[in-house]
């Protein structure tokens, strides 16, 4: 028998996720790819412009064949496998057999604190892990290069 962690990932899937300006609204970045299986390195090729903007919306459209009492995301910003930052989103309640997409806002840090584009290039891993409230569902991780 499947645990819960199993079931609800045999029912999950990432459908697509864009990257905006926060801004101006405008698409940098999106994809139509589950980023969300686990078990392989994905890769994704972000525009360098990403770097520049002051903040960026980040939508997810995900669906779930069952319900979650608590979906939440952890993510880490890996450089060179060392953390160098950690955000952390909760969705909530999760209706079964729905698709919901999720908007969050991700503030850039400080300019003095930003390393060049060049310097990030294939360098940035992003460790996502999937919860409903303390089961794990799922890690993911993207290897980020900047184009």
């Amino acid at each position: 028998m499947p645990s819960k962690a199993e079931e609800i990932l045999q029912g999950f899937r990432v459908n697509w996720m864009k990257l905006k300006d926060a801004d101006t609204g405008d698409i940098i970045w999106e994809v139509q790819e589950d980023l969300s299986l686990p078990g392989q390195e994905h890769e994704a090729r972000v525009p360098k412009s990403v770097l520049q903007c002051r903040a960026v919306s980040r939508e997810i459209n995900f669906s779930s064949i069952e319900p979650m009492e608590k979906f939440r995301v952890e993510q880490k910003v890996l450089f060179k496998g060392r953390c160098i930052e950690e955000w952390l989103f909760v969705f909530g309640f999760v209706i079964p057999n729905s698709t919901n997409t999720w908007e969050n806002l991700i503030e850039a840090a400080p300019e003095s604190q930003m390393m060049p584009a060049n310097i990030l290039n294939g360098n940035i891993v992003i460790e996502t892990r999937f919860f409903d409230d303390d089961f794990l569902i799922a890690t993911s991780n993207v290897r980020v290069f900047y184009v």
